[in-house]
């Protein structure tokens, strides 16, 4: 079997994905549809870290909207992500794929506290690791979590699965003729403010040369596609001519 393009990957996945056709919480059925995506990578030769949101429980910024303190409302959040990381887990094995979470935040009664040390054996063993609670801190999105986290791993690359099959010149829910990029440089996104991720995540992929791929995960089968090279998504990269 031929060595894939990126072996160690970080799968972003915004909590949203996980309400499934819910307005909140999460969809049980939903959850088995993406582990079994994630169980399929891994049986094709991947190494699998996971980051999941937050926002399909609670949100921070639009706690603090509602006049929530800004720091409590992202430490809020970060439970949430918990939440997701232990469902996300739970699901797994009971499909068989040994997994770990690991938490920013420490509770050590529901999982494990980060240790990148610990984390890098997990992945060695061939298990999934889910990273939760972003950071650990206050004003930072799991976007920069998973860009943390993917350069504290020495993953390849970061695949961020969203509800659209890429990254468009403008949001094509609502500009029907808008383009979707092929490629892009780290450089133009942040400069042309393209909604890829946070420009600290951006940046951070930038500076660590972690390609992000940009895909449709609420298409079934859309991850093995991307990671075969055979799906619809965008690469942001170093040095990319855009298309």
């Amino acid at each position: 079997m031929t060595s894939p393009r990126f072996k160690r990957i970080l799968l972003k996945l915004s909590g949203e994905v996980l309400m499934g056709q819910g307005q909140f919480g999460i969809d049980p059925g939903t959850c088995e549809r993406v582990a079994r995506e994630v169980m399929a990578a891994r049986e094709a030769g991947h190494e699998i870290c996971l980051v999941v949101g937050g926002g399909n429980i609670f949100r921070g910024v639009a706690g603090a909207a509602q006049g929530i303190d800004r720091t409590t409302g992202d430490y809020m959040g970060m439970l949430a992500t918990v939440m997701n990381a232990l469902a996300m887990q739970s699901t797994l094995e009971r499909l068989g794929v040994h997994t770990r979470v690991q938490s920013a935040v420490q509770m050590d009664k529901v999982c494990e506290p980060f240790i990148q040390r610990r984390a890098m054996r997990h992945i060695e063993k061939g298990r999934v690791v889910i990273f939760a609670a972003g950071t650990g801190n206050p004003f930072f999105t799991t976007d920069s979590g998973a860009a943390l986290r993917a350069a504290e791993m020495k993953c390849d690359a970061l695949f961020k699965g969203t509800s659209v099959d890429g990254v468009y010149d403008a949001d094509p829910k609502k500009v029907p003729e808008a383009r979707r990029y092929e490629t892009l440089s780290y450089d133009r996104v942040l400069a042309d403010n393209l909604k890829v991720m946070d420009a600290a995540a951006v940046a951070l992929c930038r500076d660590n040369n972690i390609p992000i791929a940009v895909f449709n995960i609420r298409e079934p089968g859309n991850l093995a596609a991307v990671l075969r090279g055979e799906g619809t998504s965008t690469l942001v990269q170093n040095d990319a001519a855009y298309a």
